[in-house]
């Protein structure tokens, strides 16, 4: 896709169809939904500036727009969402005041998704940021999620990484609302 200013709803309508094909629950497709929407935001607003470590062609001095891809994955007890983008920096997770009008975007990632990260991307310039939402109810995540995780797989409340607190979903409705009243 390319980074226009219509990529970002695009991605969404996007997800929501294949999201509905893929008859994964309302209340997940919401988050997944979200999810898409920060990450594709992301690529959209930090691309790497040039002469910041790309390669600048012939070519590419034409296109001003910058390309992004955008991979859906339906896993058996969750959705994958990644992204991959041509800026190689690593996404920064923030703590930002009441005050900020940006920066929210992966700390929402990581509080909305059951695991997130970054990798660079292989065989050509950039990063992947992706995220993981599960396909169970907020109210059986804490218990369920040790039942249904692969042997090997580390736990996905790694340290350093916020998660959603199951005792109160109601944390990032208020966040939003706060974020929509500025």
């Amino acid at each position: 896709m390319a980074d226009t200013p219509n990529a970002v709803p695009w991605a969404r309508l996007h997800t929501a169809d294949l999201l509905s094909w893929w008859g994964v629950p309302s209340e997940a497709a919401q988050t997944v939904q979200l999810v898409v929407s920060e990450l594709v935001t992301n690529a959209v607003q930090h691309p790497q500036e040039e002469g910041e470590g790309t390669q600048v062609s012939i070519l590419s001095s034409r296109n001003t727009s910058q390309t992004f891809e955008l991979t859906l994955e339906k896993l058996w007890d969750a959705v994958r969402v990644s992204v991959w983008d041509r800026d190689a920096r690593p996404p920064v997770l923030k703590e930002v005041g009441v005050e900020a009008e940006s920066g929210r975007g992966i700390f929402m990632v990581a509080m909305m998704s059951r695991a997130w990260g970054y990798r660079p991307a292989v065989g050509i310039p950039g990063k992947v940021v992706w995220a993981e939402v599960g396909l169970l109810s907020i109210g059986r995540v804490g218990e369920d999620e040790r039942a249904v995780r692969p042997p090997g797989r580390l736990p996905s409340a790694e340290p350093g990484i916020p998660r959603a607190a199951p005792t109160d979903p109601n944390l990032l409705g208020r966040v939003l609302v706060g974020v929509r009243e500025r």
